[in-house]
């Protein structure tokens, strides 16, 4: 074998290193691909909101997919070469009725030395001790929240007891560390961190904190993603002893332990610092595609090869010339290349002090389409076509002047002498203010101009030319504001009667509209665009069943201390509500209507206090 590759650069790194693994599990950058992640099947038994939509995906057809067979032969190969670590994944895996079976196999296989799980754990506790039998050593279970409801609105089914009841059977049979993987998202469980690390105290576990990936089935929303610099800094503000471990060369995690914990936990820094450089996976697909990066397009179908009769020198030579092309870091978006966007990243206290126009500023960039080569893209606020300029820097300012529109509601003309391209209008309108986007007029040079009719004067969101604008209120003083917001759901008597007995397939409609609402109180400044994004002491959101009218009645509180009111957030937290309960229902019925949704009352701010009689 090593003949054969002897003329390649691998084959060179091997000869020089003395090194007894296979050339051909060996990329051009001297990385040896040891560790194998099979995926076992497309399905699984939950729908989480960041990784599938709610209706699930379009599935392979059976008989497309690997069998039992041809997994233990794929697995055999790898193990030959030089694999010593097998994950098998999904979907979730446990739901494959040969799991264990497949296991078993894999544990006879010489020169294996682990095999893992990872799953959803809703079916670990039933299957763990036929699996712990069959040879299974190492366990990764996937759990975002400790709260029962947040569990149940994130993943859209119920089973967070199951989840830990898998957690407690893995730490009774001796698996240690039992590892839970923990997807941190901003706006939904970053305020669980510290619950996280205390769940370690007393159980041998290592929550892995892993930062959140954006890519294209969530929509690249890197609003959402926490670094892990933010999250140490926020657990060292509790546990300032918290101590750093040793960890292998090729390890992803970077691992910490509070002194005196059984437990420790891990960050899987795969946006902020990525790990390529010591990258050693390699990963099968259910349908038997050989995927070199998780963040590569490229895949070689080893099933087709395996069906076809490809002998095994001919497998190990196409497994090769994979692993060869390998690049020597993943594919990030196209954003990522812009030094702003990575010092962001790397120090979350600059991109906190950006606030909204950052955060807006991610959010285009990454809604931009991947081919370069495109002459137009998309805005993803107006949804109007603009062109980019041939530069960064042009690129930055394009994009600049288009946030400025969304702030304040106006087309906006570029031209710049050193551009080939044409001038280009953006289109942003303020209520029913039409915005005339077809207009030639512009200027010299690259400034921006308007062209706007009058708004009221009794409008506080717009400025002397009535353009639309943020309120100023740095020189408001502070004073303890609360608001409270209602709201009504008229829902018909049958799915009145199934939200009274929690039969609604979709789960606990009272307990996920509750947990919405305070999401959405906590979002508000980015879903209304001129709302200012201040810190909420409090948020209550209630939901009570009104008999007489078939309805669920909403209440929302919000309490902050500050210099700006909280009207908004507790009419959102009210809005988020009532349309989970719509979401929820609707497939009973859709004659459903949302109505009362008001201001009931209000303390503090300049302008008084307010009741609703």
């Amino acid at each position: 074998m090593l003949k054969e590759s002897r003329s390649s650069g691998r084959g060179r790194f091997v000869l020089e290193h003395g090194a007894p693994f296979s050339a051909f599990l060996m990329d051009s950058f001297g990385r040896h691909h040891n560790y194998l992640r099979i995926s076992l099947t497309e399905k699984c038994n939950l729908r989480c909101q960041y990784c599938m939509p709610e209706e699930g995906v379009q599935l392979t057809p059976k008989s497309e997919l690997l069998t039992a067979q041809e997994i233990i032969t794929l697995a055999r190969l790898f193990v030959k070469e030089g694999v010593e670590k097998i994950r098998l994944t999904g979907g979730e895996p446990l739901i494959r009725p040969d799991v264990v079976d497949i296991v078993g196999q894999l544990y006879k296989l010489e020169g294996l030395k682990t095999i893992a799980v990872t799953t959803n754990g809703i079916n670990l506790a039933r299957l763990l001790p036929r699996l712990k039998e069959a040879g299974l050593n190492a366990i990764n279970i996937s759990l975002d929240t400790l709260v029962p409801a947040k569990f149940e609105f994130i993943v859209r089914r119920k089973g967070f007891h199951k989840v830990m009841e898998g957690i407690h059977k893995a730490t009774e049979l001796g698996y240690h560390p039992v590892k839970v993987n923990c997807v941190v998202m901003r706006g939904f469980n970053e305020d669980e961190v510290l619950d996280f690390v205390d769940f370690t105290k007393d159980l041998p576990l290592d929550v892995r904190f892993i930062e959140y990936m954006p890519f294209d089935g969530n929509k690249w929303n890197f609003k959402k993603m926490v670094s892990y610099k933010e999250m140490l800094d926020t657990i060292k503000q509790r546990w300032p002893e918290l101590e750093r471990l040793p960890c292998e060369s090729s390890s992803t995690a970077k691992s910490y332990k509070v002194p005196h914990f059984q437990g420790q936990i891990s960050f899987i820094t795969s946006m902020s610092e990525h790990f390529c450089g010591s990258c050693n996976r390699l990963r099968i697909t259910a349908d038997g595609n050989l995927k070199v990066c998780l963040f590569g397009n490229s895949e070689v179908s080893l099933r087709d090869h395996l069906r076809s009769g490809a002998s095994e020198e001919e497998l190990i030579q196409i497994i090769g010339a994979a692993v060869g092309r390998k690049k020597k870091q993943h594919a990030e978006p196209a954003l990522m290349s812009f030094p702003l966007c990575q010092d962001a990243l790397q120090n979350p206290l600059n991109s906190k002090q950006w606030g909204h126009t950052f955060s807006h500023w991610l959010t285009l960039r990454a809604s931009l389409p991947k081919q370069k080569g495109k002459a137009s893209m998309k805005n993803k606020f107006t949804g109007q076509l603009f062109l980019p300029g041939s530069h960064p820097e042009k690129q930055w300012h394009i994009a600049t002047g288009i946030l400025q529109t969304q702030l304040r509601g106006y087309c906006v003309f570029q031209k710049d002498p050193s551009s080939t391209f044409d001038t280009k209008c953006l289109d942003a309108s303020v209520g029913q203010v039409p915005v005339d986007c077809q207009s030639k007029e512009v200027c010299s040079g690259s400034e921006f101009h308007t062209k706007v009719p009058r708004a009221s004067d009794n409008l506080t969101h717009t400025d002397e030319e009535g353009r639309a604008t943020m309120v100023d209120v740095g020189g408001k003083p502070d004073s303890r504001r609360t608001a409270v917001a209602g709201a009504v759901v008229l829902l018909g008597e049958k799915a009145f009667r199934m939200v009274r007995q929690n039969q609604v397939k979709k789960g606990d409609v009272l307990a996920v509209a509750q947990i919405a609402g305070i999401q959405g109180a906590k979002l508000t400044s980015q879903l209304i665009p001129l709302c200012h994004n201040i810190p909420l002491y409090h948020v209550e959101v209630s939901l009570s069943l009104d008999e007489a009218r078939h309805a669920v009645v909403i209440r929302s509180s919000c309490h902050t201390w500050g210099r700006t009111g909280v009207e908004m957030e507790a009419l959102t937290a009210a809005s988020l509500a009532a349309l989970t309960v719509y979401d929820m229902c609707k497939a009973v019925t859709h004659d459903i209507v949302i109505q009362e949704l008001k201001l009931l009352s209000k303390t503090g701010g300049q302008r008084g206090d307010f009741s609703r009689v």
